[in-house]
């Protein structure tokens, strides 16, 4: 590792600060009772999380000479709609959760229509942030991927499928496991990982292997931790996919196969980063800590 690339823990830590900051800039000075508390439960959705995806955008764009200002709207504005993506998820019609980040979930908290609108007021906010004059011409690309890892073909779509598959006559099997995470993880987090390349006009595709070795691999990390996890550290209710006899990748393969699985993932991530050298170890620590996290 050279001597000015940051290790892996202090540049989690930065991404967190820094989506701290700038949630805390974009959302102050209501303008009424109930514009606060649509505030507050959007910067409520944002803290307490791992700011993984806001690392990984942050982190490419340094491998690629962006400047940090402009990398942080971007960081910012993936951070924005995975904390949207979260708050819908809770819901009761959805998967109808009490507790995320070892706190009340937002409509626990607050209500459902609150919760309902912070993740449409979340949505638009990433956007918003990707306009941000910093970006300037590197903003075009960054929104139209965004727009299409976070709809009906990346994001959104995935949770679809997942919603579906509950109700199908037969169970996923391990591939259509893989395509639902494709999606519904699996997109945001190829997003980030590239946006570095993208903002830089450079080749993504190795930053888009990366991405899509590391969001599978957290997924099992996530089906793995639904089994062995301990709630209070998770921050969230475990074993509910077993209760709801969901198939993952811990059902269909076993729990040692899963691990196996998950550790195979993580040297394919490494592996394609190849050509940036040491300045890509804090990117293979991030690989390696998504599968070794205890929540």
């Amino acid at each position: 590792m050279s001597s000015d690339t940051p290790g892996f823990e202090a540049a989690l830590g930065r991404a967190r600060a820094l989506t701290e900051e700038l949630s805390g800039r974009a959302f102050s000075s209501p303008d009424s009772a109930a514009h606060e508390a649509l505030l507050d439960a959007m910067r409520y959705a944002l803290s307490g999380g791992k700011a993984l995806r806001a690392f990984l955008a942050l982190e490419s764009a340094r491998l690629h000479g962006q400047d940090e200002a402009a990398a942080a709207q971007a960081a910012f504005a993936v951070e924005c709609i995975h904390a949207y993506s979260l708050i819908h998820d809770d819901l009761p019609c959805m998967d109808d959760d009490d507790l995320r980040r070892g706190k009340p979930t937002v409509h626990r908290k607050w209500d459902e229509a609150t919760a309902v609108l912070a993740g449409d007021a979340l949505q638009a906010a990433a956007f918003e942030a990707l306009c941000h004059p910093s970006l300037g011409a590197r903003a075009v690309p960054l929104i139209r991927r965004l727009a299409e890892a976070s709809g009906h073909g990346g994001m959104v779509g995935g949770q679809m499928m997942d919603i579906a598959a509950e109700s199908a006559e037969s169970p996923l099997t391990v591939q259509g496991i893989e395509a639902v995470q494709r999606r519904k993880t699996g997109a945001l987090i190829r997003w980030s990982a590239s946006a570095g390349a993208v903002m830089a006009g450079e080749e993504a595709e190795p930053l888009l292997r990366y991405g899509a070795a590391l969001g599978l691999a957290f997924q099992i990390a996530d089906d793995i931790l639904d089994v062995e996890g301990d709630a209070a550290v998770t921050g969230k209710a475990v074993n509910k996919d077993a209760e709801a006899g969901k198939a993952t990748f811990v059902s269909l393969l076993g729990l040692d196969a899963a691990k196996h699985r998950a550790a195979g993932l993580v040297d394919e991530a490494c592996e394609a980063l190849s050509r940036y050298g040491d300045d890509a170890e804090s990117l293979r620590e991030a690989a390696r800590f998504v599968i070794s996290r205890e929540k």
